[in-house]
Parts: structure tokens; sequence; C-alpha cells
């Protein structure tokens, strides 16, 4: 694969952190935050989406089926597309980043990523969720946001 690929897969990863938050440890969970609160605070704020996006990113590139999508992309080229995955997490749980990136189905056209390696994702991602000891309520917020990229991410 390409380094577009690449980016496109790691775009992946942001649209399941997309999808929801992550506690960064059971301080953040125990915070005493409003039912009301945001999904964003509810888990933590920044620096918890950060280590849950940084954690989810791993998983996908040590996987052997899945770090097909990350060959060849620079040390910077990898940076910045951690922060847009960051960034747009932050977004969508409520919190106050703004995400500069391209659409999710723009992201992905023609990758071919499958059924397959869709579950695949989502496996690392609630491993991801799970380490970092997010709420069973937060945790499903969060898949529940991912499925709805489902239709723009999976092609096969």
């Amino acid at each position: 694969m390409n380094r577009k690929s690449t980016v496109k897969i790691l775009m992946l990863a942001l649209a399941f952190f997309l999808s929801g938050g992550c506690a960064s440890n059971s301080a953040a969970q125990s915070s005493g935050a409003p039912s009301g609160a945001s999904l964003y605070k509810r888990l933590g704020g920044y620096d918890a989406i950060a280590a849950v996006s940084d954690e989810f990113i791993g998983r996908l590139a040590a996987d052997k089926q899945l770090s097909r999508f990350l060959v060849g992309m620079s040390a910077d080229s990898q940076k910045r597309l951690r922060q847009l995955v960051v960034d747009q997490l932050c977004q969508a749980t409520g919190g106050p980043c703004l995400y500069i990136g391209r659409p999710m189905k723009t992201v992905h056209a023609g990758l071919g990523i499958t059924e397959s390696d869709w579950q695949l994702t989502v496996k690392h991602l609630v491993a991801s969720l799970e380490k970092f000891k997010v709420p069973e309520k937060e945790k499903n917020e969060f898949l529940a946001l991912a499925s709805s990229l489902k239709p723009d991410i999976v092609e096969k």
C-alpha cells in the first residue's frame, strides 16, 4: 500500500475514536462529571482521548492483517495523522477541538477495507478502551458512533 492508503487506514482509526471517548484512568472516570456532561468530559478530556488513540493506532500497526494499511508513512506524516485522529475524536465527543481532515468516505475510498478488516479493527478498539477502563455506558456510546461510520469505510 502507498502512503495515501496508510493515511486512510489511520483515518479509520480516527473514525472509531470519533465515535466516542476514553478515560485515561480511574480518577478520570470517577471525576463525578454530571450525566448531562459531554462524552468528552465524561471520558476524561483531551489527554484521555490522546492516550487511547495512541494505544489503538499502535495496535493497528502491530496487527499483521491491518498493518498493510500503515506502510510507507514518514515519521512526520504519522504524527500528523495521529493529531488528526485525536482532533476528530475530541470534536466528535463534544470537546473543544476542530477536525480539519477529509470526510471518512473520501479518506477510505479505494482501500478495499473488508468486513474482516472492520471486525478486527473494532476488536482492537474495544481492547484499547478496556485497557483504559472506559465505563460501559461511554464505551457503548463510542462504539455506536463508530458503527454509524461503517458504510463510509467498508467497501467489500
